[in-house]
């Protein structure tokens, strides 16, 4: 039998889990600085929960590449494709939450869809939502937060805006009604060009002077203040107005990393306003990075009763992130090991000087068999331990410990206590 993993999923090595660690660490730090509580949903959730019309929506690409199962009594099941839609179903399931409910979770997601660079199968998500609130603050807040971690990580990045009721303005003046169709194929105009959407939107039963017409508002050079001029329907007006509120708010916290971007439109049909994505610039890693939106209905829908829960949230993806910080770093790190012990001939004495060590926070290894000074040397450089603790009889006598710098090749002969303070 041959070994293999299943297509799309990747074993991830030392090196690259203690770097992935660092970035959800990075992520976690920004996520609870701006408020956010952690939450773990399941990946398991019913199919009929994953497939409700106020969540991702039957039409929506998401739900097409969903992983969908069975257990043994014959109930419909799905890996979660995202999320949104488990938090969605959290709250409804506990209506006397506090609100405004600030929220974080990260965890695995998946997606029976392409593969490409940045773009797995099962991916790792970070998820910041705030349920209960309807200011654009909200908005602002989560665009100032990722923009925090991007810089933190040194990537060179810019995020794009948009509001979903811009658009849905500009379909109905088109005469388009069905606008969660349409809007599906609109936000792949990046992906497919202006030629692909005109098609899919034919396709779709639109006719040629419907789809010239949305063509006439889509374009690069479209603004806000030329939009306020052209569109009519009051929906894409208060869509503009949101813009416009968001985007002060970006200016008074002092967050430029933003542009409009009218095609932006977001594949799920859950969104109702705002619309957020993030991208690498001069990178090989063309999916977006982050990604989020204003979704103020599917809460609600979910709670019946016709509720309105307001809710905006926004998703980091941490394979993409993960696959810029390879080509950003040479992932030296093997082991969080600080020190490694190597004793010689004195294992209970090196054993308690190990443990002296951890309990003053400072990560150990221990060399444990048979294997030589040497040996063990190249060992911790193998593993890019930067220091070797060696403990000897001729050590023990002067109550000292010699600490070797892997890097240099330097040496001290140091007291336990004095160990610690150069460790730490």
């Amino acid at each position: 039998m041959e070994m293999q993993n299943a297509k799309g999923v990747k074993d991830l090595p030392p090196e690259e889990k203690i770097l992935k660690n660092k970035v959800v660490n990075t992520i976690s730090k920004a996520f609870e600085l701006y408020g956010f509580a952690p939450l773990e949903t399941p990946i398991l959730e019913r199919y009929e929960t994953l497939a409700a019309k106020y969540g991702a929506g039957v039409e929506s690409d998401a739900l097409k590449e969903t992983f969908k199962l069975q257990d043994q009594g014959d109930r419909q099941l799905g890996l979660r494709f995202e999320m949104t839609t488990s938090l969605a179903r959290f709250v409804a399931q506990n209506p006397v939450l506090k609100m405004p409910l600030k929220v974080y979770q990260i965890g695995s997601v998946f997606r029976d869809g392409p593969i490409k660079t940045g773009r797995e199968r099962e991916f790792w998500q970070a998820d910041a939502d705030a349920v209960g609130t309807s200011s654009m603050i909200a908005e602002a807040e989560q665009i100032a937060l990722l923009c925090e971690v991007f810089k933190e990580l040194k990537f060179k990045f810019v995020v794009k805006v948009n509001n979903r009721k811009i658009l849905n303005g500009i379909l109905k003046q088109c005469g388009i009604t069905e606008v969660r169709e349409a809007l599906i194929a609109i936000d792949k105009l990046d992906k497919i060009g202006k030629a692909g959407v005109a098609e899919e939107l034919k396709q779709r039963k639109y006719s040629k002077a419907q789809v010239d017409k949305v063509f006439t508002f889509l374009t690069k050079s479209a603004t806000l203040p030329s939009l306020k001029k052209k569109i009519k329907d009051e929906e894409g007006k208060q869509g503009l107005a949101e813009l416009e509120e968001l985007l002060g708010y970006l200016k008074t916290i002092g967050v430029k990393e933003v542009e409009f971007d009218l095609s932006l439109a977001r594949g799920q049909a859950y969104y109702t306003g705002i619309v957020i994505e993030a991208y690498l610039k001069d990178s090989t890693v063309t999916s977006s990075i982050a990604a989020g939106g204003r979704y103020d209905q599917m809460i609600g829908n979910f709670m019946g009763g016709g509720r309105q829960i307001p809710a905006v949230g926004i998703s980091f993806g941490i394979t993409p992130i993960m696959e810029q910080m390879k080509m950003q770093s040479k992932m030296e790190q093997k082991t969080p090991a600080k020190v490694l012990v190597i004793p010689i001939n004195v294992v209970d004495e090196a054993l308690k000087i190990a443990q002296e060590l951890r309990k003053n926070g400072i990560a150990t290894d221990f060399a444990s068999g048979k294997k030589g000074v040497s040996k063990n040397l190249e060992y911790a450089n193998t593993l890019a331990i930067p220091y070797v603790a060696i403990i000897g009889e001729e050590e023990m006598k002067k109550k000292k410990v010699l600490l070797k710098e892997m890097s240099s090749g330097t040496e001290q002969m140091l007291s336990v206590k004095d160990l610690v303070k150069k460790l730490q």
